[in-house]
C-alpha cells in the first residue's frame, strides 16, 4: 500500500541506488560501444534493459533493503520485477485466455487520478464498487498515482501486465474488505500469492507475519490466512478485470463474479496499528 506522505528512504537505500547505476554498466564498460546500443535499446518509456547476472544483484540488493523496511515500495517493486518472469509469463496467458482480459491486453488501461472521475465516483451509491474504492483512497490516505513504473522487465507486454497487477493492488484491499495495517497487508499478499505466484508476494505472504504480534497472528492463522489462500486459488484472474467499468457495480455482486468471499472477520485499523 502506498501513503500520500512518502517515507524517507533509508541511507543506506541512498548509497544502494548509486551502486544499482553501477552494476547496470561495469558489465558493458569493456566495450563502451556495445553498452551504448544497448543501453539506449528500449523496449518501452524508462526500461532499463539488464542481463542475467545484473538481474540477480538488482534481486539481492533489493530484497534485504524490503526485507529491512517493507514500506520500501521502491525495493520491493525492484525485487518484484527482477524475479517474476514465468509468473508475469503464466499471468499473461491467463489474462489472453480470458475475453476481458484479452481486451485489457489490448487496450492497456491504466488505473491513475488522471483516469479517474472522482466526482462521478463519489456521487455512486454506497455498496457500489467505485463508491467503496473512494471511500478506500480517503480513509487511507493513498493515491494511485503512487504506483512505480516498470523499469527491469524485458518484455513490453509482460511490462504492462507488472504495472497492472500494482495498480490493481489497491481495488483487492477493497474487494477484500482489507485495511492497511500490516495485518491487512500481509492478508493481501497471502491472497496474490496464491492468485499471481508472484516469487515477490510469495516472499511476502512467508516473511510478513514474522512482523506481526501474537494478538494479530493468531487471527491471520487461524481464519484471514486460509480464507485468503482459498480465495486466492479459487477466483478469477484478478488481472482480467476491467475494474475501470465496473465502478457502478455492487461490490457484493462483484464478489460473487470473481468466486471471492466476503472477509471471515472486520479489520478496520489504519496503517498505524502495525504491529
Amino acid at each position: 500500500m502506498f501513503r500520500v506522505s512518502s517515507v524517507q528512504p533509508l541511507k543506506w537505500g541512498r548509497r544502494y541506488n548509486v551502486l544499482t547505476l553501477k552494476v547496470l554498466c561495469v558489465h558493458r564498460q569493456h566495450s563502451s560501444s556495445e553498452c551504448a546500443d544497448s543501453y539506449y535499446d528500449r523496449l518501452y518509456p524508462g526500461h532499463i534493459p539488464t542481463n542475467a547476472i545484473q538481474k540477480a544483484l538488482l534481486a539481492f540488493g533489493s530484497g534485504v533493503a524490503a526485507l529491512q523496511n517493507p514500506y520500501r515500495h521502491d525495493m520491493v517493486a525492484v525485487l518484484g520485477e527482477t524475479t517474476g518472469h514465468l509468473s508475469l509469463i503464466n499471468l499473461r496467458d491467463r489474462m489472453r485466455n480470458d475475453p476481458e482480459g484479452y481486451i485489457i491486453l489490448t487496450e492497456r488501461p491504466r488505473i491513475r487520478l488522471s483516469t479517474l472521475d472522482l466526482n462521478k465516483m463519489a456521487s455512486l451509491p454506497d455498496g457500489s464498487f467505485g463508491r467503496e474504492y473512494l471511500r478506500f483512497l480517503e480513509n487511507n490516505r493513498v493515491t494511485p498515482d503512487s504506483r512505480a513504473d516498470v523499469k527491469f522487465v524485458d518484455n513490453e507486454e509482460l511490462a504492462y501486465v507488472m504495472q497492472r497487477y500494482r495498480e490493481v493492488h489497491d481495488l483487492l484491499h477493497t474487494l477484500l474488505g482489507m485495511p492497511t495495517n500490516m495485518l491487512g497487508e500481509v492478508a493481501v499478499k497471502w491472497f496474490e500469492a496464491a492468485q499471481t505466484g508472484l516469487p515477490m508476494c510469495i516472499l511476502g505472504a512467508v516473511l510478513g507475519p514474522v512482523r506481526l504480534n501474537a494478538s494479530r497472528l493468531q487471527p491471520l492463522l487461524t481464519s484471514l490466512g486460509p480464507w485468503a489462500l482459498q480465495n486466492g486459488r479459487q477466483a478469477r484472474c484478478v488481472l482480467s478485470i476491467f475494474y475501470e467499468r465496473r465502478w457502478e457495480q455492487n461490490l457484493e455482486d462483484l464478489r460473487q463474479e470473481l468466486n471471492i468471499e466476503p472477509p471471515p472477520i472486520s479489520l478496520t485499523a489504519t496503517r498505524q496499528d502495525n504491529a
